[in-house]
């Protein structure tokens, strides 16, 4: 049987697009280095949240495969890179990933062949950095072969959202690269999108996540002035959000975390910084504010252990949920990491609980609490990081001895303080 297509990169993004792609009836081969990764799959074991073994059987069962053989790129009409972009040391995108996985394509391609990138990075970058690439061998994009770039949109735990009826956003670089890749994608994505070019593509991405990390950071700044006012800002934000138009609200936290938020908006930043030689003045301010949450909410823990006649030092802090958001695994950039951290430089003994994490490798030195009812008990204070479905926010609240609730959560009381 003919494979359709190749998934470079079998994470959270490239598994659900090969799902549906598969339940299509689309023959999906997918290609990673990681060869536990690909045993497990072939073993009908998932590894990411959004999909269960049960999913991956199905997969198996409709003909998906994964593999670590390079060479078995060549066999597929479609490929479609879905590899993670980290941020380099300098501030910027590091696009090794994405690099060795346009090489690994080039070795393999063959005219007619349609490549998609879709790892999220900077204008320009499948221009200026795939192309050439690809191009090395003598093939000509465009003529040859189709190129293309499609930001994923994948957003880990959302139970209304999925690869099928998110819209897909597609750039070509030419026309007729445009047309295959919305026909690639419109055999299993419910509404494709068409971009003007690859650059509006990659922006589109970027300025999805850059409006809403400036306006996480609007509500982080606020937070700390209406506390200092004597102002209730979530009873602020329910107010504001009864209007029905000009209005979309976002609330604060403890920080930003995920691979997107805290990191894509950089990717702008840095790119306006290198080729414009000024700032992102927007987007530096907002990292700067959201970066400082941590450090704050340390600063109102120390705050309510006072005023419960406690120090910070030698205290027992329990984080509540330190994943980077509720209902799922990922800890990627989650902010609880560098509270712990914080809170440890001031003395706490820090402990946690989080339903869905086993051992939290990110802070070693953090006590497990098996238990979150006895544990809150036995804590001087709990914070509560990430609200996940399992937790009765509001019992544990009663049963603690000083609960602060960073996600506005709890109903009030004496033993509550929000941010």
């Amino acid at each position: 049987m003919a494979v359709d297509a190749v998934i470079i990169g079998l994470g959270y993004v490239g598994l659900p697009l090969a799902q549906e792609a598969t339940r299509a009836g689309r023959k999906v081969l997918g290609f990673d280095i990681n060869q536990g990764v690909v045993d497990a799959l072939n073993g009908g074991r998932s590894h990411v949240d959004d999909l269960s073994d049960g999913d991956v059987a199905e997969m198996l069962e409709g003909g998906f495969e994964a593999t670590t053989d390079e060479s078995r790129i060549g066999e597929a009409a479609t490929a479609v890179i879905c590899v993670p972009t980290p941020l380099s040391e300098d501030g910027g995108p590091d696009l090794r990933a994405v690099e060795a996985a346009v090489a690994a394509v080039a070795r393999n391609l063959r005219p007619g062949m349609l490549v998609v990138l879709e790892s999220t990075t900077y204008p320009g970058t499948t221009d200026e950095v795939v192309r050439p690439a690809l191009e090395a061998g003598g093939l000509v994009a465009g003529s040859d072969f189709h190129l293309a770039f499609s930001p994923e949109r994948i957003d880990p735990g959302n139970e209304q959202f999925g690869a099928k009826n998110t819209p897909k956003v597609v750039g070509g670089h030419t026309p007729a690269c445009g047309e295959a890749a919305a026909a690639f994608y419109g055999a299993f994505v419910d509404s494709v999108v068409r971009a003007k070019g690859t650059r509006e593509a990659e922006t589109a991405k970027l300025l999805e996540n850059t409006y809403r990390h400036i306006n996480i950071a609007l509500v982080n700044e606020m937070a700390r002035f209406c506390h200092e006012l004597g102002i209730d800002l979530w009873d602020v934000i329910e107010a504001a959000k009864s209007k029905p138009f000009g209005f979309q609200a976002f609330y604060p936290g403890p920080g930003v975390g995920g691979h997107c938020i805290p990191i894509d908006p950089n990717y702008l930043s840095h790119n306006v910084r290198a080729r414009l030689g000024y700032p992102f003045r927007f987007v530096e301010l907002a990292q700067e504010i959201n970066s400082q949450m941590p450090a704050y909410v340390v600063s109102r823990a120390q705050d309510v252990l006072n005023t419960e006649g406690k120090p910070l030092n030698g205290s027992t802090v329990l984080l509540l949920g330190v994943t980077y958001k509720p209902n799922i695994a990922d800890q990627r950039e989650s902010p609880a990491v560098p509270l712990a951290r914080q809170l440890m430089a001031k003395g706490a003994v820090v402990a946690y609980h989080d339903p869905h994490v086993g051992e939290w490798t990110s802070v070693p030195e953090a006590v497990k609490a098996q238990d979150a009812a006895s544990s809150v008990a036995e804590a001087d204070l709990t914070i509560l990081v990430q609200n996940h479905r399992e937790y009765d926010i509001d019992a544990l609240a009663s049963a603690a001895q000083a609960f602060f609730d960073t996600r506005g959560k709890a109903t009030e009381g004496e033993k509550v303080t929000r941010l």
